[in-house]
């Protein structure tokens, strides 16, 4: 994509021990920043997500508003703008890309921000899905640096169970022939597709099939969202950049690294930043379970049951005209 901007990173040590070579960063801003520097949003980009599909989180007269605040956009690592096994030179290409953690996605955005962009505080960090869990890893990473969150559809640590429904997706997309370990000269087609279609089933709940409630979304029958997820797939996605994601999403434990030595008690407890999470109550990998867990050690928390049979799938832009109403509410009290 042409309308992004890239900051060089260089060699770059990761949290594993590893290092990624000549690696990048992929963002977009929107706004500008004011002479106070309070006025800064931070949204990062969740699993089959980019810059440009955040844009459906904000807008002029919204809550959200590239006219009042400066929006930065970073695409996460493995989504085929920052550093991917697609694009990273050999020999960490393909399946030798490295684990990329959360915590090295922020690190990286953390450097994006402070050494180029001359951020000193961010107002907002918010985001869907893996992008929230970005949020959580802000406010735990750099707490003095974050003044409010709001992850919505998301944990602060990838769950047991969300770990196995990964295990799944992943395991249709492996056992393509084609896919040679990750070696593949040609795209699995077969495996992306059984990746969709797989995915599909968790992505809404039981109540969203059961009472055909996908013709709202503009599918006459099941067989044509199937068909729409894996054109989706196989057009836009590379094997190996779903897979990267896939492991750094498995991964996805704020109390990671020094600072916490994996107690996430401890980490939560770090959080400073106002913090606001929206729960969907029928998202079948981000419980809602889950997430009262976080806001019982978030000292400064609020959590928000939401409600509705599109399931993980409610927060994508133009799924629910009302939970679009309750996000921009809530964004706009954390922003006041």
């Amino acid at each position: 994509m042409e309308d992004c901007e890239i900051f060089e990173l260089g060699e770059l040590k990761l949290l594993s021990g590893e290092v990624l070579q000549s690696a990048k960063l992929s963002y977009k801003t929107y706004g500008a920043l004011n002479s106070n520097g309070d006025n800064v949003v931070l949204l990062p980009t969740f699993y089959t997500g980019t810059h440009v599909r955040n844009e459906g989180f904000f807008g002029s007269g919204r809550a959200i508003d590239p006219n009042k605040h400066f929006i930065i956009s970073v695409n996460m690592f493995g989504n085929g703008l920052s550093s991917s096994p697609n694009n990273t030179p050999s020999p960490q290409n393909g399946p030798l890309f490295p684990l990329m953690s959360l915590w090295d996605n922020v690190a990286c955005q953390h450097k994006l921000l402070t050494e180029h962009l001359g951020v000193k505080q961010l107002a907002l960090v918010v985001g869907w899905s893996m992008a929230g869990c970005q949020a959580y890893q802000w406010a735990a990473q750099f707490p003095e640096m974050v003044k409010a969150i709001l992850p919505f559809c998301s944990s602060a640590k990838t769950s047991p169970h969300n770990f196995v429904f990964l295990e799944g997706v992943k395991a249709a997309l492996c056992a393509d022939q084609t896919w040679n370990n990750g070696n593949y000269t040609s795209p699995p087609i077969t495996g992306l597709k059984a990746f969709a279609r797989v995915y599909a089933g968790w992505a809404f709940s039981q109540t969203f099939y059961r009472e055909g409630l996908y013709k709202k979304l503009g599918f006459k029958t099941v067989e044509e969202l199937f068909v729409d997820w894996e054109n989706d797939h196989v057009e836009n996605w590379d094997a190996n950049n779903l897979l990267a994601k896939l492991a750094t999403w498995q991964a996805h434990d704020i109390s990671l690294g020094s600072h916490y030595n994996d107690d996430i008690k401890n980490a939560l407890k770090s959080i400073r930043a106002r913090t606001i999470i929206i729960s969907c109550t029928e998202d079948l990998y981000f419980r809602y379970e889950d997430n009262a867990f976080e806001a019982e050690y978030i000292s400064n928390s609020k959590l928000i049951p939401y409600s509705s049979p599109l399931g993980h799938c409610v927060a994508n832009p133009g799924n629910d005209s009302e939970f679009e109403l309750l996000l921009d509410e809530n964004i706009h009290e954390l922003l006041q």
